[in-house]
């Protein structure tokens, strides 16, 4: 009898833990099914079943990656919560169109298959999905050598959301005395850590992330907010007129994706709190305003528009999900040479 087959692990790729690696992986996933899902891990495809009840079905899809964050959570050699950072990437940029969450896939490569931790950083992919309710219908992990550093990976997600087509958000229907509310983020989520490692002397190793202090490293590792919870039954029960995922170009380039011409959004400093890290980050790098406003999310992870006498009720459905919310601005006219996005009151930084 000939003996098993060892070239492809000789070149670095071990299938018996890629498989190890799904077996200790796939009840969390499963966890995330809905009757939707009709096929999911095993096949070459996942199957979806879309709601019959929807008048006219619109698909609304999205992708994205983690970044940087990634470095620290490899320093720290912690993976149980970079995976909600990526369901919040793409859950929250669906939710900002209006349609409700349905199913994702991932993409998780390695230097080497790890089962331990490649089952880490998919277990928490999947309990952040289920939160989420989106269910992790499937994906791909890939054993790459000599593509990653040692230790190093990558993850990426592929996410689609469904609305009947009268759901969906549009910034069109946005008008001058709209109010604005703002959902609090939980910290730096997932854009700007190649500015946070920057300015906190982080290097691709650990020996920068590992010299700070243990409340520091916490606050740069909290996971993404995820928001479904609250902000569907608002979209559902048509109480947001336009919303704002507060990504990568923070507030000022995020909030006029959310708004029509000949507006602007006028947001008030001190009507939503300002989280420590970024007062930290300010300090360290002796950043501008603008530089922290054009960075990061600087407390608000997203903004919903919405009418002035819907206020009180959108307020207060979000406290019964125990959501913060702060009215932080409003509408204005736009002005030919105002910016989309104003600021009344004494700003936290230096100009």
């Amino acid at each position: 009898m000939a003996d098993e087959p060892k070239a492809y692990e000789a070149a670095g790729v071990d299938i018996e833990a890629g498989n190890k690696a799904v077996e200790m992986m796939s009840s969390a996933v499963k966890d995330t099914y809905t009757p939707n899902v009709l096929g999911g891990i095993g096949g070459f495809g996942a199957a979806y079943a879309l709601d019959p009840n929807l008048k006219e079905p619109v698909l609304i899809s999205g992708a994205d990656g983690v970044g940087t964050k990634l470095l620290l959570a490899i320093a720290a050699n912690r993976h149980d919560t970079i995976g909600q950072d990526l369901v919040g990437m793409v859950v929250n940029d669906i939710l900002a169109q209006g349609a409700k969450p349905a199913f994702m896939l991932d993409y998780l490569a390695v230097d080497k298959m790890r089962p331990a931790v490649a089952a880490e950083i998919v277990t928490g992919i999947a309990k952040a999905a289920k939160e989420a309710q989106i269910a992790l219908i499937g994906g791909e992990s890939a054993e790459l050598p000599g593509l990653y550093q040692p230790h190093h990976y990558d993850l990426a997600a592929f996410a689609v959301g469904v609305a009947d087509a009268s759901q969906l958000l549009h910034a069109k229907d946005v008008a001058v005395g709209d109010v604005l509310i703002g959902l609090p983020s939980s910290g730096i989520h997932s854009n700007g850590y190649s500015l946070v490692r920057h300015v906190l002397g982080i290097k691709d190793d650990a020996t920068g992330f590992n010299k700070l202090d243990q409340a520091t490293q916490d606050a740069l590792l909290t996971p993404t907010k995820l928001y479904t919870k609250a902000v569907w039954p608002l979209v559902e029960q048509g109480l947001v007129k336009s919303a704002a995922h507060i990504t990568g170009g923070g507030l000022v380039e995020n909030l006029p994706r959310a708004l029509p011409e000949g507006v602007s959004a006028q947001l008030n400093w001190g009507s939503w709190p300002i989280l420590p890290i970024f007062n930290q980050l300010q300090a360290a790098g002796d950043l501008s305003l603008a530089d922290m406003l054009l960075t990061f999310n600087n407390g608000l992870g997203m903004v919903l528009a919405v009418r002035p006498e819907q206020v009180e009720q959108v307020m207060q459905s979000l406290a019964d999900n125990q959501q913060p919310a702060y009215q932080v601005g409003r509408i204005i006219p736009g002005q030919p040479d105002q910016a989309a996005v104003v600021f009344e009151g004494e700003a936290p930084w230096p100009v």
